[in-house]
């Protein structure tokens, strides 16, 4: 898979900005393992069933569990296109009435590709930050904080590029599949928690209708919209959006001074002839914004390729970038024998040497021929 191709101010607000801020969506061991995981913020107390009194307990109706207030969800993700990096499915959610007060009239939350990286580290703080003990309750800058919840998913490159990559002989699980495991995942944790999810709005993957349909059998009883452009006109989806990319800058961030920091270990153990300069092109040495299109981030694959292994758990080998890079640009082709039909074979050719004549002795061709005294 590949990206479109970007122009330069397009580069720019993919590229995470200096000094990002990091989201507690960031696990900092599995993001360096290269490993999937998932993250959820704590809910809201305003968003949770209020316990039942004494003389609600007692009543002869049938017993239900109380719901908390009716919530919209929004579903959006960051990095399908990158070959480096993860893909962050991120889901938002809130109550219903404060959708777009909140959301689109006071802190005026976009989608986040149109948002400077800048601005979307600022709201991702705001929405992290809990309110101080001191601030009025009317103080609109941790609202965020006290209305709303947050998830999001993080696909590793490296499963990314392995679930691709199986065998012709395992079932194929493309992109859009993996996405939509991820999407029932977090809706499904965001239930779990006792938020009662009345409507989810999400951007489309694939045809909006088929991907609607697909949904509403996993969640019957709840209202679903997808749509094409959803992180643009609901601003539970633009939140959405936001939470998933700048945990993916993050992430970039991550790896990225992991990569640099070996590489300088590796370079100071070789002393002066090693040659790269790396050291003195730090800078230049950033791979950018992770997509194809991007100069800066292919430039960086090349001086970073290992003949044999590529790159780290921070590349997505099943894009076309990496594989054809490794192909033609000085990779070690290696092919794999192989492998033969055994149906037929018997225990005994693992041990016999097929070499030797078929009247020798068996006994002496299982535990080795007997060696003469000439031999000594």
């Amino acid at each position: 898979m590949e990206d479109t191709p970007m122009d330069d101010s397009t580069v720019a607000l993919e590229t995470p900005a200096d000094n990002v801020f990091v989201p507690p969506s960031i696990h900092r061991a599995a993001t360096l393992s290269g490993e999937t995981y998932t993250h959820f913020s704590a809910v809201p107390p305003s968003l949770l069933p209020k316990p039942s009194s004494p003389s609600t307990s007692t009543s002869t109706s049938p017993s239900s569990s109380p719901l908390g207030p009716p919530c919209v969800l929004g579903v959006d993700e960051a990095g399908r296109g990158p070959v480096l990096g993860p893909m962050v499915y991120g889901v938002f959610y809130l109550p219903v009435e404060l959708s777009d007060p909140l959301l689109k009239q006071t802190h005026h939350f976009d989608d986040s590709k149109v948002l400077t990286p800048a601005v979307r580290s600022q709201l991702m703080q705001s929405l992290c930050t809990p309110p101080s003990p001191s601030s009025s309750s009317s103080n609109s800058s941790n609202d965020l904080f006290s209305s709303c919840g947050w998830a999001v998913s993080c696909l590793s490159a490296r499963d990314i590029g392995a679930n691709m990559l199986r065998p012709s002989t395992s079932a194929a699980y493309n992109l859009n599949a993996q996405a939509f495991d991820a999407t029932v995942e977090l809706v499904r944790g965001v239930l779990a928690r006792g938020v009662n999810v009345a409507e989810i709005y999400i951007d489309t993957v694939g045809p909006p209708a088929a991907y609607q349909a697909k949904l509403a059998r996993v969640f019957p009883a709840v209202r679903i919209t997808v749509a094409k452009k959803a992180d643009s006109l609901y601003p539970c989806v633009s939140a959405a959006s936001v939470c998933a990319k700048v945990t993916r800058d993050a992430a970039l961030e991550v790896l990225y001074e992991a990569r640099a920091a070996a590489s300088a270990a590796s370079a100071a153990g070789e002393g002066q002839g090693h040659g790269d300069g790396q050291g003195e092109n730090e800078h230049e040495e950033s791979w950018g914004s992770g997509y194809p299109s991007d100069a800066k981030c292919v430039s960086w694959l090349r001086r970073n390729m290992h003949p044999v292994f590529g790159w780290g758990p921070e590349c997505r080998f099943s894009w076309g970038t990496a594989k054809d890079m490794l192909e033609t640009k000085g990779g070690v082709k290696v092919e794999w024998p192989l492998d033969e039909d055994e149906e037929n074979s018997r225990l005994t050719d693992y041990f016999a040497d097929s070499s030797k004549e078929k009247d020798a002795d068996e006994l002496g061709s299982w535990f080795g021929t007997p060696a003469g005294l000439e031999a000594f």
